[in-house]
């Protein structure tokens, strides 16, 4: 999902899955020309409009020392991507190399501590004669590792290798760049085990005593890189990247959260922008109660299309979801020896069902489960939460929820608490969906409010005055970050500067559909500078 507020934010690891399953069945010498950092205040609630005063002009950020942007790249084999995939990571292929980049820790010290971003790269393909840079690649979360998601992908991006290399990054704080570590396996296990719409004082105290105990263990095992994770910090790195990679304009494709790094760093540094595609686009008009409540809709939506399409009225499926996620809160589901003595519960449910809406190719895999689910088998549904919840086999978990609700944090001011989801937001939220509503609603209490680290603005300021432009895609059906957040994007990116392109279809992306017109469109931009029209719709 995208973005701030929800354990279902994780965009990048859905949309590896998606991927694989339609693939399956030397420094530049200028400046950085940095704008100052986005600090867009909204109006009212966490969740309404920013001030529509104009934003401030680029300003010369502190001087970057030379031993970071001159910084020579020592690239080799890569090894298996452990922290990011567990212990059944396997190395990537050949043509894939490994390196490590050097950046401040903070770049209000920009002479002082360095951090490593972990990056990856498959070399252009063309020949120099036609290689045009480094294509840089986010593809969400936040929180998803790209040097571990990159080369499971790489075959959707063959014809763009034709002229690019293919780099992916870490950001800060991510798998192999100082990754943030929070709590074990066993704690996770039980986090997740856990009542997320807690209808009892009981049932309360444990859902924010897990998020207390959450914050802490951040703090406690974390608390170095924590305050130094926020997505301005990251979008600063790849402009390091950009001049250790030797490119004079940074060219970038940035998936879901991926969007929302990528406008910020095109406010940050409008002049180095390249060729920028934007796909599954964040709302940067929305803060953390809107976030929350935009995916509320966009996966209520796309249930109800889950539904339509096979037969059934969006209205009884969606109660029938209810039905079911009613009797877990009640009584959870066994699940044999697929879930190793686990039960089936009303949270890990409700991860099963929204893991296959991120793409029309998995509801297949929804219609078994749910009525596996129905019979008294819980283990279809624990499997897709699973797989959504990166557990490996041996029960193990990555840490990109860790990360996700570091960056999250670390950038949003949203503070939410138990009194205010129960008198603002329960209600309307329900109203809103059914089926995901209550627990979107809780989580809005449970993400932030207990987090060690303040949050560096209400929403990210993406206005973008003189950069070249910038192609803004939205899918009509996309579940995780709908298709208003596009538009959203494309208008306060600016004038001349944002790019609309609709999608007409289902699934979180819409470059990795497989849409012919969506590919062409995205590839002639990206090879040939060719851009289409504002307002294209691709069918």
């Amino acid at each position: 999902m995208a973005r701030r507020g929800t354990r279902y934010a994780r965009a990048g690891a859905l949309l590896a899955a998606v991927v694989a399953t339609a693939v399956t069945a030397t420094a530049c010498g200028q400046g950085d020309g940095s704008a100052p950092a986005p600090t867009r205040e909204a109006s009212g609630a966490p969740g309404g409009r920013a001030s529509t005063a104009p934003p401030s002009a680029p300003a010369a950020p502190s001087a970057l020392p030379a031993a970071v942007t001159g910084q020579k790249l020592a690239w080799k084999d890569c090894a298996a991507p452990v922290k990011a995939h567990g212990s059944d990571a396997v190395p990537p292929g050949a043509e894939w190399q490994c390196a490590t980049a050097k950046v401040p820790l903070d770049y209000a010290k920009p002479a002082g501590e360095t951090v490593g971003i972990a990056l990856i790269r498959a070399r252009a393909t063309g020949g120099d004669g036609k290689r045009i840079g480094s294509l840089l690649f986010n593809f969400g979360g936040p929180g998803g590792s790209g040097v571990a998601a990159l080369p499971g992908m790489s075959d959707l991006f063959t014809s763009l290798r034709g002229r690019y290399d293919l780099v992916g990054f870490d950001p800060r704080g991510v798998a192999e760049s100082s990754e943030v570590v929070c709590r074990d396996d066993a704690a996770t296990e039980a986090s997740l085990a856990l009542d997320s719409t807690p209808d009892t004082p009981a049932e309360e105290k444990a859902y924010f005593d897990d998020a207390k105990a959450f914050g802490a263990g951040c703090a406690r095992r974390s608390g170095k890189i924590l305050p130094h994770v926020g997505t301005t910090g990251a979008a600063r790195d790849m402009d390091v990247l950009r001049q250790v990679l030797g490119d004079a304009k940074l060219h970038y494709f940035g998936f879901s959260y991926g969007t929302e790094l990528g406008g910020v760093y095109a406010h940050l540094f409008p002049k180095n922008v390249g060729r920028l595609t934007l796909d599954a686009v964040v709302d940067p008009s929305a803060g953390l109660v809107g976030h929350s409540r935009n995916q509320a809709l966009g996966f209520q939506r796309a249930l109800d299309n889950y539904f339509r399409s096979g037969g059934t009225s969006p209205k009884a499926g969606t109660a029938r979801v209810v039905k079911l996620l009613d009797a877990l809160d009640r009584a959870p589901l066994p699940t044999g020896t697929t879930g190793g003595g686990r039960r089936l519960t009303q949270s890990l449910a409700l991860t099963g069902i929204i893991a296959p809406l991120y793409s029309q190719s998995s509801w297949p895999a929804l219609t078994q489960a749910l009525a596996a689910a129905e019979r008294g088998d819980g283990a279809p549904l624990l499997r897709l939460a699973d797989s959504y919840n990166n557990r490996d086999a041996r029960g193990h978990y990555s840490t990109a929820s860790h990360s996700q609700r570091a960056i999250s944090c670390a950038d949003t001011k949203g503070r939410v608490s138990a009194e205010e989801v129960r008198a603002q937001h329960l209600a309307d939220f329900r109203k809103v969906s059914p089926a995901f509503g209550p627990y979107l609603a809780w989580d809005l209490a449970g993400w932030c409010a207990s987090w060690p680290v303040p949050g560096a603005y209400e929403t990210p300021e993406v206005s973008a005055p003189g950069a070249a432009p910038i192609l803004v895609v939205g899918g009509t059906g996309d579940p995780a970050t709908p298709f208003e957040g596009s538009l959203k994007m494309a208008g306060e990116l600016g004038r001349g500067v944002g790019v609309h392109l609709t999608y007409k279809g289902e699934g979180h992306g819409a470059y990795p559909s497989g849409n012919t017109c969506v590919k062409q469109a995205v590839d002639a931009y990206f090879l040939d500078g060719k851009i289409p029209a504002s307002g294209t719709v691709c069918s």
